[in-house]
């Protein structure tokens, strides 16, 4: 698997923070989620920890799905970066939010039910930052 394919796999671990994100009204772009989650990229495929910036991107992601529609966008553009996603790639990019220490009881997968994600949830406290 490629370079990109590798960035679609980080941008499916982070559909798990669309369940925590609060009510309002909009679509979020692909390039959107793309965009905020690339510092991830190096961790979806070599492992390791998640830089600071691959956090501090899931967060920026977190703050902008505000509505129904934001989280089921995001949800859709990393369902279908999630697929073909296998081995230590997959296992890097569903691990993602445990080591940005985010407490996101999803894991995504080509299978994952983005109509799932209408409501939100409880928002983590935990501060998502790398940890070791």
């Amino acid at each position: 698997m490629g370079a990109r394919g590798a960035m679609l796999v980080v941008a499916a671990a982070a559909i798990v923070f669309l369940v925590v994100a609060p009510v309002a009204e909009s679509a979020i772009s692909c390039d959107v989620v793309y965009s905020n989650l690339n510092p991830c990229l190096n961790y979806v495929l070599f492992g390791g920890m998640p830089p600071p910036q691959c956090c501090q991107g899931a967060r920026n992601l977190l703050a902008a799905a505000r509505t129904p529609a934001d989280r089921q966008s995001i949800c859709r553009c990393l369902k279908n970066a999630s697929q073909g996603a296998t081995g230590p790639i997959s296992d890097n990019a569903a691990t993602l939010p445990m080591k940005c220490n985010m407490n996101i009881p999803y894991r995504i997968s080509p299978s994952t039910d983005c109509n799932r994600f209408s409501l939100s949830l409880p928002a983590s406290t935990d501060e998502p930052t790398p940890t070791s």
